[in-house]
């Protein structure tokens, strides 16, 4: 009565049920995904922050180690412990660096391996071994 309409298959949008499931598949296993690393992050974060309170703390290997224990303590950092820390000078200066690997368990008997890495030194670099004892 007002004319005639008419419908072609290109004038149609939206998604179909094929690619709303494929959509929210894909959805599911990022946020599933998310959910599995993020307390690692969290967790890693923390760590960081704990290096650099107890460079900030200043003295020795021993007492970098002691301070890093106690941040530990506190923010339930379990993943690196202090004998795992790298404490060197560079320029008279000492400086904390942390490098270890987590395995998340993804699902049954896949995991997800990291290497997190993190150093006080403003060049970045760590180094390979050691340079001051644990006393």
């Amino acid at each position: 009565m007002h004319g005639k309409t008419s419908f072609s298959l290109q004038s149609q949008r939206g998604i179909t049920i094929t690619g709303l499931v494929v959509s929210l598949g894909l959805i599911l296993v990022v946020g599933m995904f998310a959910m599995k690393l993020f307390p690692y992050v969290v967790e890693f974060r923390a760590a960081k922050n704990a290096i650099r309170t107890a460079k900030q703390g200043g003295g020795s290997a021993l007492e970098i180690r002691g301070a890093f224990n106690r941040a530990a303590d506190i923010n339930s950092i379990a993943s690196v412990t202090a004998k795992q820390l790298i404490v060197y000078k560079v320029n008279g200066q000492n400086e904390v660096a942390l490098d270890y690997e987590t395995k998340i368990p993804l699902f049954t008997n896949v995991y997800l391996g990291v290497r997190w890495t993190d150093t006080t030194d403003p060049s970045g670099v760590i180094p390979e071994t050691p340079a001051i004892p644990e006393k």
